[in-house]
């Protein structure tokens, strides 16, 4: 049963809600998730079962997609639709914000940024989540961080007394929020902002179009093979089989030029490692093969 379930997460649901749920379909405590998504939201979450959750770690640092709607006009304290509001601006106000506004805004946020976090996120600060502290009545800054996003595009804008509610899409980096997004658009422009939905539409190579619900799932369960899931998400080398020996036991073997981690096969086509090269070698980062 090794491989990667890609699971369309339902809303409500923690990413721990769905390993747990994923244990008793598989039939094994050996399960984890990559990069984790808040109840509120849905979409693509990578489960790894067995020994592709060594995998985990590496698909966790890759690019992301989403989709998602922004509320302008109004902040809350976890900068998403689940937390205490905690600013309304005037009707008058938002009235006064243009979709001219609104794109460079946008086109501000794009590329290589500096972004706090949400306050309200599982980011340690002394040895406690962040979240902990602010809910027992903490006042958390974070240290901000670089990050990059790749596109943040406006699908539609809709008009309300009150609000501005905006659909946009997301494509970005590891590590970057989506609530931040929406906050410090909001902020940018003078009337605070939240997220009221987010969807998960891509992780890696892994789209939501490839990715199951729960339902489906209880109804057939199955993985997508290790093998097939690394090379769909690493460059791939062919090492001989002596390489091959050497890899299953932790070696390393000469560098091939392959820039960042990438994934070595053996003759036969099985999977044996995720590599990385430095100093004119090959260095194993992950071991799939038995010795």
């Amino acid at each position: 049963m090794d491989g990667l379930v890609v699971v369309d997460k339902p809303a409500g649901w923690t990413s721990h809600d769905v390993v747990g749920k994923i244990r008793r379909l598989a039939g094994t405590r050996r399960v984890g998730h990559a990069g984790t998504l808040d109840p509120m939201a849905t979409g693509v979450l990578l489960v790894g079962v067995d020994r592709a959750t060594r995998l985990l770690g590496h698909l966790a640092l890759t690019e992301k997609e989403y989709a998602a709607t922004i509320r302008l006009g109004q902040t809350t304290v976890t900068d998403d639709a689940e937390g205490e509001l905690t600013d309304t601006a005037s009707a008058e106000r938002v009235r006064g914000v243009t979709e001219a506004a609104i794109r460079a805004g946008m086109a501000e946020l794009t590329g290589q940024i500096q972004q706090v976090p949400a306050a309200v996120s599982a980011i340690k600060v002394a040895g406690k989540r962040s979240y902990a502290r602010v809910r027992g009545g903490e006042q958390v800054e974070l240290a901000a961080r670089p990050v990059t996003v790749h596109a943040f595009d406006l699908v539609a804008l809709r008009t309300e007394p009150s609000w501005l509610d905006l659909d946009v899409t997301v494509t970005c980096s590891s590590g970057t929020y989506v609530r931040a997004l929406a906050r410090d658009l909001g902020a940018g422009l003078g009337i605070g902002g939240h997220l009221t939905a987010l969807r998960r539409t891509r992780v890696g190579p892994y789209p939501i179009d490839q990715a199951r619900t729960i339902s489906q799932l209880e109804a057939g369960f199955s993985v997508l093979p290790l093998a097939e899931a690394v090379a769909a998400a690493f460059p791939v080398r062919t090492v001989s089989s002596d390489e091959a020996v050497r890899l299953s036991h932790g070696g390393k073997l000469a560098a091939a030029g392959i820039a960042g981690t990438y994934a070595a096969f053996a003759p036969d086509g099985g999977l044996l490692a995720l590599l990385t090269e430095s100093g004119g070698q090959a260095k194993p980062v992950a071991v799939f093969a038995p010795a």
